[in-house]
């Protein structure tokens, strides 16, 4: 599967895009998403993917904040097919950041695969992200407002390799893509398109452990 990653562009101003099955669009895709104005008409940024989706012929991930009573959450929302599939959120917020916590891990069947979302802080949280490995995602797309350091690069390139799915990353105006060998690709273009390989391979793990008392039958 073709993910095409638009890293700083944004919905309204895309004049043209390569043949994909995933788009991928920033947190400047959509930018500030207001749910009151969406509900009421005064607005269509969500219907701006939908419609991408249906035209491009393909599945449309846009990073956005979405703003719901004062309260401002980072997000991402996810259109395939010419319907608005739906709208994950940040789930961990640290310290005094100005952002609400969503709740639940983003799964989405997008374009015929599995794909799992991990927006900005939730990529610090291996458990969230082996959770979406667990759930059988085929690629993991993650959302970030920008590269600091070189820090998410070498994470998104351990959790490929530890909990073999691919990962796709939009920082800022840098796309990334990790496979499961560890190999990292990285660019800086507007538009970036990467070659995704889907690795449905499993390996057998054992462990001992102390507890679940049973009558063994040998002696250990």
């Amino acid at each position: 599967m073709v993910f095409c990653v638009i890293a700083d562009g944004t919905l309204k101003n895309l004049k043209s895009m390569p043949e994909c099955d995933v788009a991928v669009f920033g947190f400047n895709g959509l930018g500030e998403v207001d749910y009151e104005k969406e509900l009421k008409g005064m607005s269509d940024k969500f219907e701006d993917a939908v419609r991408l989706s249906k035209s491009a012929k393909c599945g449309v991930l846009c990073g956005c904040y979405t703003k719901s009573r004062g309260v401002v959450r980072k997000s991402v929302a996810v259109a395939d097919g010419g319907k608005l599939l739906g709208i994950s959120d940040m789930n961990f917020v640290l310290d005094s950041e100005d952002y609400k916590s969503g709740a639940g891990i983003g799964v989405y069947s997008v374009a015929g695969y599995k794909i799992g979302l991990c927006i900005e802080n939730d990529l610090l949280f291996p458990d969230a992200f082996k959770a979406l490995s667990m759930c059988g995602c085929n690629a993991v797309v993650v959302f970030m407002e920008e590269v600091k350091n070189i820090l998410p690069a070498l994470i998104i390139r351990t959790y490929s390799y530890l909990y073999g799915v691919p990962v796709v990353m939009c920082a800022g105006k840098t796309a990334f893509y990790s496979e499961v060998t560890g190999e990292i690709a990285t660019s800086t273009l507007p538009v970036s398109c990467f070659d995704v390989s889907p690795c449905p391979r499993y390996r057998k793990v054992s462990m001992r452990t102390k507890g679940l008392y049973n009558d063994f039958s040998e002696d250990y």
